[in-house]
C-alpha cells in the first residue's frame, strides 16, 4: 500500500508537469501554498531533473515555482484578511494550522514586519502556511506578493539545483544510477513518510491555543 502511495503521488507530479510543462510547476506550486501538503521538496527536484535531461531551463523552472507560490498564496493570504483568527477556530486543523502557528506568525510579523514573509519563504513547512497570518495583518498587497516571489525563487531554485546536479549524476555515472535505483523508493517513502506524520500530527492537534 505505502508503495502504491509512492507511485500515485510521483505519478500525479510526473503527470502535471508533463501535461503542462512551466505551467505543470506553476499549478503544484500553487498548491503547494494553498496550505495543501503537496512537498515543493518533491516538485522542484524532479522539475531540475528535466532540466538535466534538457527540457527545461533551470532559472525558467525556478521562476515557475516562483509564481505558482504567488498564485497559490492567494487564496490563503485572502482567507486571513477576511476571516482572520475564526478561520483558524473553525476551520484551522483543514489547514493544518493552530493558534500557536498564527501566535508565532504574529511574533515574527511583531519583529520584523512585512520581511517576516521574505524570511519565512526561505524556511521548510512554515513557508507554506506565512500567506495566511499576512493576511491576517493585512500586509499590502503589492508587497505581499513581492516578498513572496523574492523569497521563494531562491528556494525553488535551490532545489531545483539539486534535481539537475542529481540526474546529471544518474545519468553519466553507471554506479550511482544503480545505487539510486535501488534507493529511490526508500527515499521518496522517507520524505512521504514525514509528510504523512506531519498531516497525523496536525490533524490530532486542537486548533485552539494550547
Amino acid at each position: 500500500m505505502f508503495h502504491a502511495i509512492i507511485a500515485a503521488l510521483a505519478s500525479f507530479i510526473i503527470a502535471v508537469i508533463s501535461w503542462g510543462g512551466y505551467t505543470g510547476i506553476v499549478i503544484l506550486m500553487a498548491i503547494e501554498s494553498a496550505c495543501i501538503p503537496l512537498p515543493s521538496e518533491i516538485i522542484m527536484p524532479f522539475s531540475g531533473y528535466l532540466v538535466s535531461t534538457g527540457q527545461f531551463d533551470l532559472y525558467m523552472a525556478a521562476t515557475a515555482g516562483a509564481i505558482g507560490c504567488n498564485v497559490g498564496s492567494i487564496f490563503a493570504y485572502e482567507l486571513g484578511k477576511r476571516g482572520g483568527r475564526a478561520v483558524v477556530d473553525r476551520w484551522g486543523r483543514y489547514f493544518l494550522m493552530s493558534h500557536s502557528d498564527l501566535d508565532r506568525a504574529e511574533r515574527f510579523f511583531a519583529r520584523w514586519g512585512d520581511l517576516t514573509v521574505l524570511i519565512c519563504r526561505l524556511l521548510p513547512a512554515i513557508r507554506s502556511f506565512i500567506a495566511f497570518p499576512a493576511g491576517v495583518a493585512r500586509m499590502p498587497l503589492f508587497r505581499f506578493h513581492l516578498y513572496t516571489f523574492i523569497g521563494s525563487w531562491p528556494w525553488c531554485f535551490g532545489l531545483a539545483w539539486v534535481g539537475m546536479k542529481l540526474g546529471d549524476q544518474w545519468r553519466t555515472d553507471a554506479r550511482l544510477s544503480g545505487i539510486l535505483h535501488k534507493l529511490d523508493f526508500v527515499i521518496v517513502g522517507l520524505i512521504l513518510a514525514s509528510g504523512i506524520w506531519f498531516v497525523w500530527h496536525r490533524l490530532k492537534k486542537p486548533a485552539s491555543k494550547a
